[in-house]
């Protein structure tokens, strides 16, 4: 399994543009990806290209999230990802 942990750059956290913005970026990739607070064990990850799992994870600007993901392609798929995580949507 692969793992990628990124820090939440949009100014409010994972609302609901950046939340979807991400989600739909998940859900193109051909990997299941998850996604927790650093701090959170693994088995309490939620569905990274759920837009509501992804909001009710309540992760704030500057907060460490922690991307997992298996498979082949995961380690280019949760790079993209850290790239999108680390981006401030908000600004855009």
């Amino acid at each position: 399994m692969s793992e990628r942990k990124a820090t939440i750059a949009s100014r409010v956290g994972l609302h609901a543009r950046p939340a979807g913005i991400f989600a739909a970026a998940v859900g193109e990739l051909p990997v299941d990806v998850t996604i927790a607070m650093e701090d959170d064990p693994a088995e309490d990850a939620m569905d990274a290209a759920s837009i509501l799992s992804l909001m009710a994870l309540g992760a704030g600007n500057g907060d460490v999230v922690v991307l997992r993901a298996e498979g082949e392609g995961a380690d280019q798929a949760l790079d993209s990802l850290v790239k999108i995580l680390e981006t401030d949507l908000d600004a855009e």
